[in-house]
């Protein structure tokens, strides 16, 4: 990358951190912007006119232009979970319907359809891959006549996995099926078009790739679909009339158009949404193709020199195959739990994830972090 863009971030020292598919660290703009949000509430009267709606539609237009939709197909949520508590409480569920998903999935993808399988509104049918990893097929073989939504991480959580997407959505459309896409491990690191992945819902967290706070995150929601889904509890705000504050609307009340309807409540949490505000510039200004080029060299140069006789690769090799990290395992679980414990040791922050270690590198990493993985993982 061109630019150096380790000084937009705090000073990690003598620390390499490779751990953004867990947290992704506020650039340092975020950060001042969250410390002048709080100088609103310790002042109130210096908090801008009109913040309640600005801010929010100022996050929902840049979500947008990150995953190529509309910004009225974008809501304001809490995390990829408030997205599947929409989809779960609007759903016209019929006794008899399956939500399919791959076993191994992020536990999200159990707990928001669980309540309803217990209730005996829908059954969760699960599948294990045929492969190493899970594929299109995997899902297109289980779509059944009784399959009402697939439930599915476009990138896995576990190993990096990359679905193709747009096979499984046609598959689910030919079928009557509806397709929600989890977007957490690759927003704003990967160029998106959501509109040709075919999906019909897509949720993600905002506290990973997006860089902003955790407790944020964003729903979008296909056209056709806003008002075929069901409303739960509806945030005042999301009423027309609304924005006006000096007459709220008391009659006649009824949802916005679009997807704002599902914003959260206290949809303009000022600190937290200031700061993922503040971190989305500067993920539109550097470019996600030129972050996902910076961390895809990374990662590729990370497989390259990974040591073959201590350390095997538990990510798919091939870029088109992989999101935005890389996975890796010791030769048995207690080799990479040890691995775990060096690489803490010696300040490279990774993940431990089902047996393997999770590298998720961003724009403040160079090859100098790489060469210090490698060597503890050649150790």
């Amino acid at each position: 990358m061109a630019t150096d863009y380790r000084f937009e971030f705090g000073d990690f020292g003598s620390v390499s951190y490779m751990n953004v598919a867990y947290q992704g660290p506020l650039p340092l703009s975020a950060v001042r912007a969250a410390m002048e949000a709080l100088e609103w509430k310790k002042l109130p009267h210096l908090m801008p006119e009109g913040v309640h709606f600005d801010l929010p539609d100022r996050v929902r237009a840049k979500i947008a232009r990150l995953i190529g939709a509309d910004p009225n197909q974008v809501a304001i949520t809490t995390g990829a979970s408030g997205g599947m508590a929409a989809i779960a409480a609007g759903m016209d569920w019929k006794p008899g319907d399956e939500v399919l998903m791959a076993r191994g999935e992020f536990p999200s993808h159990f707990s928001s359809w669980l309540p309803l399988e217990r209730a005996g509104k829908l059954r969760m049918k699960m599948f294990s891959p045929k492969g190493r990893f899970v594929s299109a097929d995997d899902y297109i073989e289980h779509i059944g006549p009784r399959t009402r939504l697939v439930s599915a991480s476009l990138v896995r959580f576990d190993d990096g996995a990359l679905l193709d997407a747009e096979r499984v959505a046609k598959a689910c459309h030919a079928a009557g099926a509806a397709f929600l896409l989890d977007l957490a491990q690759c927003a704003g690191a990967m160029p998106l078009d959501i509109g040709a992945l075919g999906a019909d819902f897509a949720v993600s967290s905002g506290y990973k790739w997006l860089l902003g706070p955790y407790g944020t995150g964003f729903f979008w929601i296909a056209d056709e679909w806003v008002e075929r889904l069901q409303l739960g509890s509806l945030y005042y705000q999301g009423l027309e009339g609304a924005r006006n504050f000096h007459s709220l609307p008391l009659e006649n009340l009824r949802p916005v158009a679009g997807a704002r309807r599902w914003d959260s409540p206290e949809t303009a949490s000022f600190t937290n949404l200031a700061a993922l505000d503040a971190s989305l510039d500067l993920i539109l200004k550097v470019g996600v193709e030129a972050i996902a080029r910076h961390n895809d060299g990374l990662v590729k140069e990370i497989i390259e020199r990974l040591p073959q006789d201590t350390c095997a690769l538990a990510s798919p090799a091939e870029t088109e195959r992989r999101g935005p990290y890389v996975c890796i395992a010791g030769r048995n679980p207690e080799e990479t739990a040890k691995f775990f414990g060096k690489l803490r040791d010696a300040g490279i922050i990774v993940s431990l994830r089902e047996n393997a270690l999770r590298v998720a590198p961003h724009i403040y990493n160079d090859s100098g972090d790489v060469s210090r993985l490698i060597e503890v993982l050649s150790a």
